[in-house]
């Protein structure tokens, strides 16, 4: 017996990486998992099924159960089709696990309009769109039943904490969906849900090339810190009942290490009283701001 049995989840980008991980995770603990998957490539591009079908066996394999989904998260009407296949194959929706996206890492300088447009889509917008129809079914069932098991769990980076130059999209993708989900937990829990959001640090096709892939590289011997088996046990805590009183929150998680990242406020306060102008702006920031270097210097990994 586990402790999700009976339960339903719903995980987008399920059939590789992270969220093959993830899948295997809550079927572990009783979860009967919907996996969701256009089967592209770390860019995006191209379609396969058969990634998806083989976590289903996968899951099938270890007495689970399973069932693919194909459609594309960042579209309204696959959303709604993901969400009511769970409901329909399963007759009850309770995790979603919002995980599928790629990578079009490009400056400024060069960024398309159409490799912003793309990731901003498929994260952002791909978060939202199952979002929405979960929330909708959640809210109806409680009216209807009075009580419900809900668990939101969304995907963000640390990307969004540190700003690469090298990422504009994928960035301020995934610092929308802090704020999408901190805006979802506030809203849901009258229901019953809770809603957190999931900074992984793991070795995946995104980070298989590029400035960080020595650094995510599997090592030869000893313990694999970026392994992403390393990450999936908390989205079984964030899904299962005993966490039903953490929302809101957004978690960092890497090797044997998870850090609960604080909520921005405000560093200092300045106070005038008269009207501001801008001398008396410069005389009360300049100070303030001679002590601190401009950020130049592009994305530093944080200390391990």
């Amino acid at each position: 017996m586990g402790d999700l049995d009976g339960r339903v989840a719903v995980i987008t980008g399920a059939a590789r990486g992270l969220g093959r991980c993830h899948a295997l995770q809550l079927a572990e603990q009783g979860a009967r998992i919907v996996i969701n998957d256009l089967g592209g490539a770390a860019d995006g591009k191209g379609r396969d099924e058969d990634p998806a079908r083989s976590v289903c066996e996968e899951i099938k394999a270890m007495g689970g159960e399973a069932v693919p989904h194909f459609g594309d998260v960042a579209d309204w009407n696959d959303a709604k089709s993901l969400i009511q296949t769970a409901i329909d194959e399963f007759g009850e929706f309770n995790i979603l696990v919002n995980n599928a996206g790629f990578l079009r890492d490009s400056t400024l300088f060069n960024m398309s309009e159409e490799d912003f447009d793309s990731v901003v889509r498929v994260h952002l917008k791909g978060h939202f769109c199952p979002m929405r129809h979960a929330a909708q079914y959640w809210r109806e069932q409680f009216k209807a039943k009075g009580q419900i098991y809900g668990r939101l769990i969304s995907t963000a980076s640390e990307s969004y904490l540190f700003c690469p130059p090298g990422q504009p999209n994928y960035s301020a993708a995934k610092a929308g969906i802090v704020t999408l989900t901190m805006g979802a937990a506030q809203l849901l829990r009258k229901y019953g849900v809770t809603a957190n959001v999931f900074v992984p640090r793991a070795r995946t096709r995104m980070t298989d090339s590029g400035p960080v892939a020595a650094m995510f590289a599997k090592p030869e011997e000893g313990f694999d810190a970026f392994a992403p088996e390393n990450t999936s046990p908390l989205i079984g805590y964030l899904a299962s009942p005993r966490a039903e009183r953490v929302s809101g929150h957004v978690f960092v998680v890497w090797n044997r290490e998870v850090k609960v990242v604080s909520r921005p406020g405000y560093e200092e306060i300045f106070e005038s009283d008269a009207q501001w102008n801008t001398d008396s702006l410069h005389h009360a920031l300049g100070p303030f701001f001679e002590k601190r270097e401009p950020v130049t210097d592009g994305y530093t990994v944080p200390a391990m």
